[in-house]
């Protein structure tokens, strides 16, 4: 139908159309060789590239369940082993710790009693130097009081002496 309909249908001009678009079919369309090079592509691609890859998932595999059955387990009895221990001597250390501070604190104590009772003691001792001194004052002033008075007396019998001797 579409040949009736064409103007060019039965014409002199279509065999240079068929040749035109056979030209162009060779030199500008490059389609049927592209897909050819793409289908060897993934030719090649599958070929050698997929067993590659489906070994490496093969050897993934394997060592993912490697690890899972064998060395995992093992890393964990280690780890809980090794915790055990670690955690016994952490108990160990934490109690030979507070040992020291409880003696600590006991030395701490016994320094504070001893410097209590020097100071108590040297108030005592202050306190009974003060109470000697007051002793001491009070025996000066005593002294010194009698002395003044003696002073007076015998200054007054001067005077006396000297009114005696001034009359003449």
């Amino acid at each position: 139908d579409r040949r009736r309909d064409s103007p060019a249908a039965g014409s002199p001009i279509q065999p240079i159309i068929k040749d035109v678009g056979e030209v162009y079919s060779r030199l500008l369309d490059h389609r049927p060789v592209i897909q050819g090079e793409i289908r060897y592509f993934v030719k090649e691609f599958e070929e050698k590239r997929g067993l590659r890859e489906l070994r490496v998932l093969e050897n993934l595999k394997n060592t993912i369940f490697e690890t899972n059955e064998r060395v995992l387990p093992k890393c964990e009895q280690a780890m809980q082993d090794n915790l055990s221990e670690t955690f016994k001597r952490l108990q160990a250390a934490n109690a030979m710790i507070h040992r020291l501070q409880e003696r600590e604190c006991e030395a701490r104590k016994l320094q504070a009693d001893k410097v209590m009772a020097r100071e108590e003691k040297c108030i005592a001792h202050w306190e009974e130097f003060m109470k000697e001194q007051q002793n001491k004052r009070a025996e000066v002033d005593e002294e010194h009081r009698k002395a003044m008075e003696r002073l007076k007396e015998q200054y007054s019998e001067m005077e006396k002496e000297l009114a005696k001797y001034v009359s003449f």
